[in-house]
């Protein structure tokens, strides 16, 4: 395949009619999937910002699916709270189930013939469709639902869940879960691997080995990049280090392959003009790359993965993967980059003989197709070896692709209400190539990356979330320097970024898009007891927690030094478990870290009168906010 590079972003294409009521849509034979139609014109630019009338979300990727039979395109839309059933064979749409409001689909997977499984990422269940019918049966799991995965030969379910829950289902639609662990958090896809699960966690790009009887017998994590040491004549001595496993796909014959991203740990030197981009794909703080693990070719215990080599699988090109999907020959894969709006296309023995960090470019054998002036991608599946299907969030519809040339040829429209957006496609999208970093490269669906950025000359600083109602807990920064959200916006985007400060009317209805970004659903206090003593010590005044952490945000917004070196903002403890490391640079691996020695003494809350049962309960408390 010859490489080939796509031209800038250009305006979104218009919109398709909204579509009244919330009863199954079935039937659509007026939607035809051919050579010549289905590809929408670009409408000339509107000055005026385009605002939703419902706020899409963040987008999580991984939300198609086709049936083994390749019957069906089950396409997940968290945009419109539906699925959409697209019978490939007759090329028109099946049927549009809707869900509840909120309930945010994402991961499909097939189940018992006849039947697809999708997980309802705030809805706290999983639905169950029968195919045929259409009709759906709806399970309660766990707040915040994130991978599935179906193993046949068990007919059992199973529920990777974002708050470390880890569901097993069986056949039974009516039945109680037939086992429940309580794993890390942050687990983000699960894939059947013999008697043994693969769970992956998705900002740390850890993949967990669980054994059958539940328990976690290996810990496997891509390795470091470091071109200096590992590549002869690489000049360039800068590490990047595993980050953000947007996906993880299981592959023919065993094991798995993972898309994630990889960023800078070296010093950025300065934290000032263009200090996260670069023309130079080695030079900026994030790319994306593809990790291989497979079992040892002597061995079929899913304990005996190991990388396929160090460093395999850099990208040199696109932003943002929040897709990946493998060819049924398990000899290619495709990987959906929605912030450059392009798929990378490569067989899977180039991304484990080099690394495209590299050459900064696609080898011969890759290609990458362009997706933009169709729409916005969100997800990818192969349709046959040579052929892919890519959903579309706007304006909704799926995408034909040859996985041979990059050639588009045609599209199946799904009916829907608009939910283009200008604030969601400036937080996801790269400005037509001029970025190599987007802000959900950091703040992956609106929350953060788990990462200490090592910024010189302020030293290190964790990540902050952007999520629920982040505007109200200004000034912005550990540092509290930022008091309005324009000069955070020439700070960060404009100076950092290398972009462009929008007007004010584009720059109001960023900042309000933001402020409709959820927290994560919390998961129920593993000891409830325990986290109702430590409610009773948080708010105890002799321990002064709630004289800083108080109010719907809990946070003053001051910027107070507790003891650990200068002052600095005083974060929300909203969503606080979901967001390890903790403290400004990260020192605290764990809530229980927080009040070792890098906490700041009691300067930082009076607890050294505590017990060590009495912080045990207070963290209980503190994870449930």
């Amino acid at each position: 395949m010859k490489a080939r590079f796509g031209a800038g972003l250009t305006a979104l294409v218009a919109m398709i009619a909204a579509i009244a009521g919330c009863t199954v849509l079935d039937g659509y034979d007026d939607l035809p999937w051919d050579d010549t139609q289905g590809l929408p014109d670009s409408p000339t630019r509107d000055p005026s910002p385009k605002v939703s009338a419902v706020p899409p979300p963040p987008i999580s990727g991984g939300t198609l699916l086709v049936t083994t039979d390749k019957a069906f395109a089950i396409a997940a839309d968290p945009d419109r709270d539906r699925i959409s059933i697209v019978d490939l064979v007759r090329s028109r749409v099946h049927g549009i189930l809707p869900l509840e409001k909120d309930d945010e689909p994402g991961r499909v997977v097939e189940g018992a013939a006849g039947s697809v499984h999708v997980a309802l990422r705030r809805g706290g269940a999983v639905v169950t469709i029968d195919l045929a019918t259409k009709k759906m049966h709806r399970r309660p799991v766990c707040p915040a639902p994130r991978g599935l995965a179906y193993d046949a030969s068990t007919d059992l379910l199973h529920v990777a869940c974002a708050g470390g829950e880890l569901v097993t289902l069986s056949w039974d639609v009516a039945a109680p879960p037939v086992r429940e662990l309580r794993l890390d958090g942050d687990l983000r896809d699960v894939v059947v691997e013999g008697d043994s699960l693969l769970v992956s966690r998705f900002r740390s790009a850890e993949l967990l080995v669980v054994a059958k009887d539940g328990t976690v017998v290996e810990r496997i994590r891509p390795l470091a990049y470091i071109p200096g040491a590992l590549y002869d004549g690489a000049n360039d001595t800068r590490e990047f280090a595993p980050a953000v496993a947007w996906r993880t796909v299981p592959l023919p014959g065993g094991g798995v392959a993972m898309v994630h991203q990889r960023a800078l740990v070296t010093p950025i030197e300065p934290a000032g003009a263009g200090s996260y981009y670069s023309t130079d794909c080695r030079q900026s703080v994030i790319h994306t790359a593809v990790t291989v693990t497979r079992p040892l070719p002597s061995e079929g215990h899913p304990s005996d993965l190991v990388l396929s080599r160090h460093g395999v699988g850099g990208i040199g090109v696109g932003v943002l993967p929040v897709d990946i999907a493998v060819s049924p020959d398990g000899l290619s894969v495709a990987i959906l980059q929605a912030g450059s709006r392009d798929l990378v296309v490569t067989p899977l023995e180039t991304l484990e003989r080099e690394d495209g960090i590299e050459r900064c470019a696609l080898a011969p054998d890759q290609d990458r197709p362009f997706i933009g002036p169709s729409g916005e991608p969100i997800a990818v599946s192969y349709f046959g070896a040579n052929k892919l299907l890519v959903q579309l969030r706007e304006p909704p519809g799926i995408l034909k692709v040859s996985a041979l040339d990059g050639v588009k040829f045609g599209m199946i429209e799904l009916p829907g209400e608009s939910r283009l957006d200008d604030a969601h496609a400036l937080f996801h999208g790269n400005r037509g190539g001029a970025l190599s970093v987007t802000c959900a490269s950091c703040h992956p669906e609106g929350h953060e990356d788990g990462r200490v950025w090592n910024f010189q000359p302020a030293g290190p600083r964790r990540t902050q979330s952007v999520s629920g109602g982040v505007l109200a807990t200004m000034p912005f920064h550990w540092d509290g320097d930022l008091g309005y959200f324009t000069g955070f916006m020439e700070e960060v985007f404009v100076k950092r970024m290398g972009g462009s400060l929008p007007d004010g009317e584009h720059l109001d209805a960023f900042a309000a898009w933001l402020d409709t970004i959820k927290a994560l659903p919390r998961s129920k206090p593993a000891d409830e007891d325990a986290a109702a003593r430590g409610e009773a010590l948080f708010n105890d005044p002799t321990l002064a927690c709630a004289t800083c952490h108080s109010g719907e945000t809990l946070t003053n917004n001051q910027t107070v030094d507790v003891g650990t070196g200068k002052p600095f903002q005083v974060p929300s403890l909203r969503g606080l478990a979901a967001r390890a490391p903790y403290m400004h640079d990260g020192c605290a691996a764990t809530l229980h870290d927080r009040f070792g020695p890098c906490g700041g003494g009691d300067r930082h809350g009076v607890t050294s009168v505590l017990a060590p049962a009495q912080i045990d309960d207070l963290v209980a408390y503190i994870e449930t906010l």
